[in-house]
């Protein structure tokens, strides 16, 4: 990725403007209906978000140039490890409320820390080990009533089936991570996030043969716009990091429990509950610290590269 002159302003609002649109774009894949399903969204949404990209790369004249791949294999195991990732994340969008399924994903940088660490050898301190454990203890506190419906039967089963997909999804996205992290020490951004739209589409495509449901004018009218969504919302955020660093930008990810809560209450009438909001507040105060010591611990590494010698 080729960085710009570092904006804040403008890569918060690039960020900010990314959120919602992805809270707009699960919005409309909770609207489409429970009936559906998870290979029929995923290639929706992932056959859908190849439209504002390819225009995007076209426009620039890098739509050609992208297509060209020193690591077809890693692509398209991040491909496939994302495809089931949101397959596992849209069945809990569907069956749960709307901003306890966005809280549960926010689970996802926690497991990346700990993947990090235990397989790419990422030196992990004890201050994020901590945020990590006392983060998942708030997964655990926006989970368990949920958990408790096993057995129950009927909607109790769904909903508890759609939090364990979730913390599902959040630990292959984690998983997914990693894989980007490999792909972008050889791979140019618009060619990662070009080959994972079309990966994903061609895998969830696959599914075809075992029982898609005849979708009618207005679930098809809607999966169509939230793939678009999705493809618009990838551009902005990927835009987003040019103008400033990562931890500038990434505690406005949180603003989507906010967008969740008002388009949750608004258009499905969830109701936060008592216990999900202070496993979700838990779990923001986990990610931000998180945030927090990485931008310390990347300013201190910068200081001690300015008092190298040219010798080392």
């Amino acid at each position: 990725m080729e960085f710009a002159e570092q904006q804040p302003m403008k890569a918060i609002f690039l960020k900010v403007s990314s959120v919602v649109i992805f809270v707009c774009m699960s919005t409309l894949i909770k609207a489409a209906g429970k009936d559906i399903t998870t290979g029929q969204i995923t290639f929706y949404r992932s056959a859908f978000a190849m439209v504002p990209i390819v225009v995007f790369l076209a426009a620039r004249g890098e739509l050609f140039q992208s297509f060209r791949t020193r690591n077809l294999r890693g692509h398209l195991a991040r491909g496939f490890v994302g495809i089931v990732s949101m397959s596992f994340g849209f069945y809990g969008l569907v069956h749960l409320p709307l901003p306890e399924a966005i809280a549960i994903g926010y689970a996802m940088p926690l497991i990346a820390v700990m993947i990090a660490a235990l397989f790419l050898k990422e030196t992990v301190g004890i201050y994020r080990w901590s945020a990590v454990l006392v983060g998942l203890l708030g997964v655990s506190i926006i989970t368990f009533p949920r958990l408790t419906l096993f057995g129950e039967g009927g909607v109790g089963m769904a909903e508890a089936l759609g939090a364990v997909a979730v913390l599902a999804s959040a630990t292959l996205g984690a998983i997914a991570m990693v894989l980007v992290r490999k792909l972008v020490q050889t791979e140019k951004t618009p060619t990662i996030v070009l080959y994972f739209s079309l990966s994903a589409a061609v895998f969830s495509l696959a599914t075809l043969p075992f029982g898609w449901v005849e979708l009618s004018a207005k679930a098809l009218t809607l999966l169509a716009l939230a793939g678009f969504c999705g493809g618009v919302a990838q551009l902005l955020l990927t835009a987003s990091y040019r103008y400033a660093d990562v931890s500038t930008i990434a505690p406005f990810e949180y603003t989507s429990i906010v967008l969740g809560m008002l388009f949750g209450y608004l258009l499905f009438d969830d109701i936060p509950t008592l216990t999900m909001l202070v496993g979700t507040i838990i779990v923001i105060a986990a990610g931000i610290f998180i945030i927090a010591r990485e931008h310390r611990l990347g300013l201190q590494r910068k200081a001690a590269r300015r008092h190298l010698t040219p010798q080392g």
